[in-house]
């Protein structure tokens, strides 16, 4: 959290009169890059993304970091910039193998299709699993997130 990304929530906040003050947030970025944070997020700000995948596992080992069901995130660029404010619809878990073409198109990423999702997916899992030192395969949980965004319209 930074003083930038409270002012951008207060902004919200004001837009959203609706949304108690002491509503809580996530605040957080895509990937694990500078160029896939900005890249990403931008996909959200342009209405082509609006779904996001996560491996059980890791959320697990970093639970704060974990979607929840309606919740509320600021998304920032790699550098803590906020980017948008979006809400969390729908969270499902499954198996890596069993992703669908309606998730993959919806994560709105390359030609938003199922093969495209399962290699650039595939090759983000197994680094990070490799870095956690968990395992990852075909049967290992996605969580599968569905977001609204709320902030800019």
């Amino acid at each position: 959290m930074n003083a930038d990304v409270q002012k951008y929530w207060n902004e919200f906040l004001i837009l959203n009169s609706a949304i108690p003050k002491d509503t809580p947030y996530q605040v957080w970025f895509f990937g694990n890059t500078v160029e896939m944070a900005l890249e990403l997020a931008r996909l959200v700000i342009k209405g082509k993304k609006f779904a996001t995948a996560s491996l059980a596992a890791v959320n697990d080992i970093k639970p704060e970091e974990a979607p929840i069901p309606d919740g509320y995130s600021a998304v920032t660029d790699f550098h803590g910039v906020p980017m948008c404010v979006i809400q969390t619809a729908e969270i499902r878990h499954l198996p890596f193998e069993e992703v669908d073409f309606q998730f993959a198109s919806d994560e709105g990423e390359g030609d938003q299709s199922l093969e495209y999702w399962r290699d650039v997916h595939w090759r983000y899992f197994t680094r990070e699993a490799v870095e956690l030192g968990i395992d990852f395969n075909e049967r290992s949980v996605v969580c599968c997130e569905r977001f609204r965004l709320l902030y800019p319209k």
